[in-house]
């Protein structure tokens, strides 16, 4: 059910009041800003992050914001399902053949392959030339692609209710999306300060309007950004696919679903054309089928969108923290924590303390998340975790 609020001259539309300090000083900052199209949206998942809270759905008139997208630029989810009912694995296939042969292919944290990977694995469309940034870390990209990343980057292995096994990856752009952030938004608060914008230094939002050439540029590297992250999720997907192939021969594949919740976008929305920017939050249209996963050990949803107008047709991306990555380490048990998943039969690799910042307990109830969408998506499938590879 969503609450509104009017911070100032902006409507503020919420699917929860359960955020963080730095999650409600954001969003009266966001409202203060003086070119967000008709209301700001803010998902059940909120919670704070550099500028912008992650689970925002801000619109804006004429201006991109590079913070409003984040430095992991076309983060997202997707997931595959499969012919084969999870219950046939047994735990020395599920750890010993695919959880091994999944960590030897696919490098994790701050790893990359020790070899460049083939460009046929990278975005094609784009003129290399005309994009500075990228074309500056070309080299690094092909080692990069096909690589989870660290945080709360993962890949689970799942089984829905009927008893089928799927595959979900969760991750990003890597190294380029950080670059291309940075770059941009170093690059607004230079034009933001040279033409004494009235929007704060302080509130971390500098801005680039659609008529300079910055806007066009930030616009074309994120776009590829987006499409790259899509390119290093499916190398992994077919990674995976490859060793659970030759763990159970005659395994199928159902096609990939696949979604970013990390960028910016064109939209027409409430009768004029506006840049929706999602910073963490999943585009949620008509019949559109999304992800929202849970934390990790805990369930994950694929829904299909209801098209809400007053979400900007959005929805969560996932469960959203309630503790930051610092107080998780210092606060949560490690053996109550291993003890949740082992109890729950799921193979995992936490083993130590700083393990603990992705640990189900430093993020919010799944269920109670997707319950306060119920008008933005509806549950299509409930995924249970078999397995995790945590980056």
């Amino acid at each position: 059910m969503v609450k509104v609020e009017k911070i100032g001259k902006t409507v503020v539309k919420m699917w929860t009041t359960d955020f963080d300090e730095a999650a409600r000083e954001q969003i009266c900052n966001l409202a203060s800003l003086p070119f967000v199209y008709h209301h700001i949206a803010i998902m059940p998942d909120c919670h704070g992050g550099k500028g912008m809270p992650i689970g925002g759905v801000l619109p804006t008139t004429n201006v991109v914001i590079p913070n409003a997208v984040g430095v992991d630029i076309g983060c997202g989810m997707c997931a595959v399902k499969t012919n084969i009912p999870a219950a046939s694995l047994t735990a020395r296939v599920l750890r010993e053949v695919i959880m091994k042969g999944i960590r030897e292919r696919i490098p994790v944290g701050q790893s990359h392959h020790g070899e460049s990977q083939d460009e046929k694995y990278l975005p094609t469309g784009f003129d290399i030339d005309t994009l500075a940034v990228v074309k500056s870390q070309y080299p690094f990209i092909r080692f990069q692609v096909g690589t989870l990343g660290g945080g709360n980057h993962f890949i689970e292995l799942q089984r829905d209710e009927d008893g089928w096994l799927w595959i979900m990856i969760h991750s990003g752009s890597r190294n380029l999306g950080k670059q291309v952030g940075d770059f941009y938004n170093n690059r607004a608060k230079e034009l933001n300060a040279m033409y004494y914008s009235s929007v704060a230094p302080e509130l971390l939002m500098p801005f680039l309007p659609m008529d300079t050439p910055e806007f066009t540029d930030y616009w074309n590297e994120m776009t590829y950004c987006v499409a790259f992250a899509k390119c290093n999720r499916q190398l992994m997907m077919e990674r995976i696919q490859e060793v659970i192939a030759d763990a159970v021969p005659g395994v199928e594949f159902e096609p990939m679903i696949n979604i970013a919740h990390n960028y910016a976008a064109i939209e027409n929305h409430f009768g004029s054309n506006c840049i929706v920017h999602r910073k963490g939050a999943v585009r949620a249209r008509a019949g559109e089928v999304g992800i929202i996963p849970g934390s990790q050990g805990t369930c994950s949803y694929i829904v299909e969108g209801l098209g809400n107008p007053d979400s900007f047709m959005s929805s969560s991306h996932g469960a959203g923290r309630q503790m930051s990555r610092t107080q998780a380490i210092k606060t949560l048990n490690l053996e109550d924590e291993i003890r949740k998943m082992e109890d729950k039969g799921i193979v995992h690799n936490m083993s130590s303390q700083d393990d603990l910042d992705e640990a189900a307990g430093a993020y919010k109830d799944i269920d109670i998340v997707i319950a306060l969408e119920a008008d933005l998506v509806t549950v299509k499938t409930k995924l249970s975790p078999v397995a995790v590879v945590k980056g």
